[in-house]
């Protein structure tokens, strides 16, 4: 047995194992908890309370200010951490779903991977003290020094288009129900109850996934970095379209929807990568 293929089983062994799996759903329920968080911060927006980010940022500061905050957040680092694992084990192994071996699938979970694990990243700084700046900020930061260099304008055209392309395929998912074949277990009573949560919550984190991009691509197009949004800043922004507040509203509902089909997840997700 040559030793890429001892490694692989090794790996495959440890994806598959039931603690894993377990980890996988606690990451879960963390990252329901986030999207409730920022959910509840952009209603209070709405309703004319803007004094926090409704962003990663703003729904950390809310958990480490209640009591028992720290553990919280503990907790939520090490959800984030088995998120990332998840992930690059779906891309290494395969997606327990139709054509889960394919390599869009793969590229697609590796994606998330790099995501979550960048959320480990943010939230186990915050635990240690280092808050940062508000994503709108880093988004304008972030933005600036990349077109400032060579080439720099078209990568950032090149992400603002992937970040729309990315929230059109959530969306399109979520009108096709694309979602359940996902989850398994579920009674029919229960499925009923899960679905329309998914729905509505895809439904909006497509809609702001699409938001950030069109900033990011406009913010290239023009070359004026200033015009990037962050998180807060595209939620704020659906303020501004015709339906006014109410637009911001229903967008906050359905991420608040999709933190509660989260929680869903972590009980009927597949968790297992393809073996």
């Amino acid at each position: 047995m040559t030793s890429n293929s001892a490694v692989e089983r090794v790996g495959r062994k440890a994806a598959g194992h039931p603690w894993f799996h377990l980890m996988s759903r606690v990451g879960l329920v963390a990252r329901g908890l986030l999207y409730l968080l920022i959910g509840w911060l952009a209603l209070q927006v709405a309703f004319g309370d803007g004094g926090k980010e409704a962003d990663r940022k703003g729904a950390l500061q809310a958990v480490a200010e209640k009591p028992g905050g720290p553990a919280v957040l503990v907790l939520m680092v090490v959800g984030f951490a088995a998120l990332a694992l998840w992930q690059f084990a779906e891309a290494l192994y395969g997606r327990p779903v139709p054509d889960g071996d394919k390599a869009t699938k793969r590229l697609s979970s590796a994606a998330r991977g790099v995501v979550y694990t960048a959320g480990f990243a943010a939230t186990l700084g915050f635990l240690f003290g280092h808050t940062g700046s508000s994503s709108d900020q880093q988004s304008k930061t972030y933005t600036a020094r990349a077109m400032a260099e060579p080439g720099g304008r078209w990568l950032v055209l090149a992400i603002g288009i992937g970040f729309v392309v990315w929230g059109i395929v959530v969306l399109v998912h979520a009108v096709r129900r694309k979602f359940l074949e996902e989850l398994k277990g579920m009674s029919r009573a229960t499925r009923h109850l899960v679905q329309p949560l998914g729905v509505a919550g895809n439904l909006a984190r497509g809609l702001v996934g699409s938001g950030v991009g069109v900033f990011l691509a406009y913010a290239a197009i023009t070359f004026k970095p200033d015009k990037a949004q962050g998180l807060d800043g595209t939620l704020r922004e659906f303020a501004s379209t015709p339906a006014g507040m109410w637009g911001l509203v229903a967008v906050a509902a359905g991420v608040l929807l999709f933190g509660l089909y989260s929680f869903c997840e972590a009980r009927w997700r597949k968790v297992e990568a393809v073996s």
